[in-house]
């Protein structure tokens, strides 16, 4: 063995440079991470709860181009029902609507909007008459609505009472023309 002072072997320079490439990915990859958290958390805080106030300035066209403002509506009772064409349970409830709508529209302290989710203008035009619906309906443009009730699929309902705050919701198709009254019934005693 030799006295001579051993020397640290020397590291090349590509070695010794900072790996950006991968911090770049991992950096992105965290962002993308804290981007599905905040998607998740908005999800689960479920919308507008029973008794919290209903954004006022939500508009509504309808497919005749009358424009529906929920903020003007105030001071009557308002049903709010997403659907689509292409929902089979839809179908099923579209006929009890349009039943409890005939027995409320002459009163005008109840307003109906169907609101059409993800669709075709024709396929909810036909819907809408082959189910003979005569209330305003009209589609979600940018899903505005459905965001703002944190829409988790069709059919969904949502009444709103006189003084713009939510009264009622349904999650999935209502099971009788009796269930849709009595939750009108209910809204319209606030």
């Amino acid at each position: 063995m030799s006295d001579l002072p051993q020397s640290e072997p020397q590291q090349p320079e590509a070695a010794k440079r900072v790996p950006w490439g991968k911090i770049l990915v991992w950096g992105g990859f965290l962002v993308l991470l804290a981007i599905i958290g905040i998607a998740l958390v908005k999800t689960q805080r479920g919308g507008i709860a029973i008794g919290g106030k209903v954004p006022p300035d939500l508009t509504m066209t309808d497919f005749s181009g009358h424009t529906y403002r929920l903020g003007d509506l105030r001071g009557k009772v308002v049903l709010i029902n997403f659907w689509a064409s292409w929902c089979n349970t839809c179908k099923d409830e579209a006929v009890m609507l349009e039943q409890a709508w005939e027995q409320y529209k002459d009163r005008g302290d109840v307003v109906f909007l169907g609101l059409d989710y993800v669709d075709t203008d024709p396929d909810a035009l036909a819907y809408i008459k082959k189910y003979g619906i005569t209330y305003p309906n009209g589609p979600d443009k940018a899903t505005r609505w459905a965001q703002t009730f944190h829409l988790r699929g069709v059919p969904e309902t949502y009444i709103v009472d006189r003084n713009g705050r939510l009264a009622y919701k349904k999650i999935g198709p209502f099971q009788s023309l009796q269930e849709i009254l009595s939750a009108l019934s209910l809204a319209l005693e606030k």
